[in-house]
């Protein structure tokens, strides 16, 4: 069954396995190219959200604990940004979509992650004066950012990290640490909503190769340590292609 489960989605297992590899190698999950990559294949469109949130979750898990352990997190500003966003991530994915609507707003989704992607390098503002969000802006955009995750199946990472480094909410280290966290609750969220719809489907058989392929994938990515690419050079050539999965979507569904 393994077999030809391998057999058959050859392409998808081996796009997903670059991609870990390559995004490991300079620190980044790579949760918008499997989706871009899933968006393009004969993948059901209610399995696509579930299975990016899992590789998400596999992702991210280990940032977050060496994040922690580096001391990156200041708890009094990171919880407020997720307090609303886990439980409207959670009915973003407890809500049962079209395909069209889905594939609108994923095709929005990536278009955007490709922008902030190519754009990154000047969006990461330097300084270190910083500022802190009051409770009720924390909440409204977690909230926001949590709940389109949670439709779309990604970990609202994309979104927030502009954000934070536009409100000069902290150093681009806590940022990326924050966003690392925000990814993983929201992952999570996101998925437990989507089981608990009654129409909640999964190929486990694929998943878990995909799952497999990601964590082995992204730890011999962080074995080669930027050997080959930069960070910059890996997210703009990600965001043409991001980019081109995108407007293929939007092209198809509007």
């Amino acid at each position: 069954m393994i077999f030809e489960t391998l057999i058959e989605h050859w392409y998808i297992i081996t796009l997903f396995f670059l991609v870990a590899a390559l995004y490991g190698s300079v620190g980044f999950g790579g949760g918008s190219s499997y989706l871009a990559i899933l968006a393009l294949t004969g993948v059901v469109f209610t399995q696509i959200r579930a299975t990016a949130l899992l590789c998400n979750i596999v992702v991210v898990t280990g940032n977050v604990f060496i994040y922690q352990k580096k001391n990156l997190y200041h708890w009094q500003k990171v919880l407020p940004l997720v307090f609303f966003s886990i439980p409207m991530a959670f009915l973003g994915g407890h809500l049962k979509i079209s395909q069209t609507f889905f594939f609108i707003l994923l095709g929005f989704t990536l278009l955007f992650a490709a922008i902030t992607m190519w754009l990154s390098k000047k969006i990461i503002i330097s300084t270190k004066k910083t500022t802190t969000l009051s409770l009720t802006k924390s909440s409204f955009y977690g909230g926001i950012v949590g709940f389109i995750s949670g439709l779309v199946g990604i970990g609202g990472g994309i979104f927030l990290a502009p954000l934070l480094h536009l409100t000069h909410w902290d150093t681009p280290k806590k940022i990326a640490a924050t966003a690392s966290f925000f990814i993983l609750v929201n992952s999570i969220a996101g998925l437990l909503g989507q089981y608990t719809n009654p129409y909640f489907e999964i190929d486990w058989k694929l998943t878990s190769i995909l799952l497999f392929v990601v964590f082995i994938g992204g730890q011999i990515g962080n074995r080669l340590s930027n050997k080959f690419f930069t960070s910059i050079q890996l997210k703009k050539a990600t965001a043409i292609l991001i980019a081109f999965v995108s407007v293929r979507i939007l092209y198809k569904y509007l």
